[in-house]
């Protein structure tokens, strides 16, 4: 009957530790193709703890009735403790918390600095700029815009944000942060317990496996390119109760951060190396971002469409579009899009010549290993 306790103990830990190694960062843990097996240990886990319980509660008679009783209670606080740690300390839930309201100002009330990146979205003509500062943090801040129920996203160990209708089978649907899968953070809906990658929208695990988020157009900009291209957005603002978890990513996007995670390679097509992916019709493809930033403008194609990619002059914003029937060589010359006669803004918004507007396209700017991992056939510029 001892044996029965033992196993029990070791099965316990074996389990509760399996269970953060394959949806956490550990060493080793990201790189394997392992999520089929973290989302059955994470579905059955009620059946193996009562198994393992039982185990250890059988035996236990037998172990506390000999004379080295302190052994079997050592082996018993280390369960204990272990489980409040892979529960609670190293849960992703209880890591990364929502914010307690999602705080909102217009630019004069505003107290972000514009110097600041945001996630930017417009929906039915109705604008908002999320600092990636906050949603870093919060990995996905909850919002209505022009009518409907959005999610913004961010990863800070992909750095890339994405914006998505919260809806499962057509209704609104919560999601809490899980984990991750290859260094992408991952949602689980609560009706069905799916899985969901951050950087697509892509369930993954779940009886809802190969299903997509609808996805909403947004752009990364600096918030003062944001504010002059959207001057009646709002801003969201800081909670006060996490202010001292946004201080901590004070130099993130600068890339100038500490953490093995996030931290950025300065050399192009290296791991942390900085990209824009743009992804039109099945086809994607990765800029580099320092050659970006020394070309300005990038004229090109993904898969056989032609596409304009374009950084601002604050070298932090970044626009792309398809050029439609106006396949000619763009430029851009203090912020303003050059095509023959015609010249657009940043949004592709013609501001003279002749001709329909730009369709703009999203693009993200993301981690190398992030964009390769996720669009595996991607091409290089």
């Amino acid at each position: 009957m001892k044996k029965l306790f033992y196993l029990g103990v070791i099965g316990i830990i074996l389990y509760e530790i399996a269970k953060v190694y394959f949806i956490m960062p550990m060493p080793g843990s990201q790189r394997m193709n392992s999520i089929d097996a973290a989302y059955f240990l994470h579905n059955w886990r009620w059946e193996l703890r009562i198994l393992f319980w039982a185990l250890i509660i059988a035996g236990s008679f037998s172990v506390f009735g000999g004379k080295r009783k302190w052994i079997p209670a050592i082996f018993l606080l280390l369960v204990v403790g272990l489980i409040y740690a892979t529960n609670y300390e190293m849960a992703a839930d209880t890591m990364f918390y929502q914010p307690n309201a999602v705080l909102m100002n217009d630019s004069a009330a505003n107290k972000v600095g514009l110097e600041r990146i945001v996630i930017g979205t417009e929906v039915n003509g109705e604008a908002k700029a999320y600092p990636i500062q906050f949603i870093g943090y919060h990995h996905q801040v909850r919002d209505t815009l022009g009518g409907q129920p959005i999610m913004v996203t961010y990863c800070t160990v992909c750095r890339t944000g994405r914006v998505f209708e919260p809806t499962v089978n057509h209704k609104p649907e919560f999601f809490r942060l899980v984990g991750m899968d290859h260094f992408n953070a991952m949602f689980e809906d609560e009706a069905t317990g799916s899985w969901w990658r951050q950087a697509n929208g892509e369930a993954i695990a779940g009886p809802l496996k190969g299903e997509m988020l609808p996805e909403l157009p947004s752009t990364q900009t600096s918030l003062a390119q944001w504010l002059k291209l959207h001057p009646n957005t709002k801003v969201m603002q800081p909670d006060p109760v996490y202010q001292a978890k946004y201080d901590s990513m004070s130099r993130y996007e600068s890339g100038k951060g500490r953490s093995e995670l996030t931290k950025t390679d300065t050399t192009a097509w290296k791991d942390k190396s900085w990209v824009v992916g743009v992804q039109v019709k099945g086809k994607s493809k990765a800029f580099d971002w320092q050659r970006l930033k020394k070309e300005r403008v990038v004229n090109d194609e993904v898969g056989a469409v032609p596409v304009v990619l374009v950084i601002a002059a604050d070298n932090q914003s970044f626009f792309a579009f398809e050029k439609g029937e106006n396949n000619q060589k763009f430029l851009v010359k203090n912020d303003t899009i050059l095509a023959g006669t015609a010249t657009y803004n940043l949004l592709g918004k013609r501001i003279a010549g002749t001709g329909l507007d730009l369709q703009r396209i999203n693009a993200y700017q993301e981690f190398w290993h992030s964009w390769r991992t996720f669009h595996p056939d991607t091409q290089k510029y």
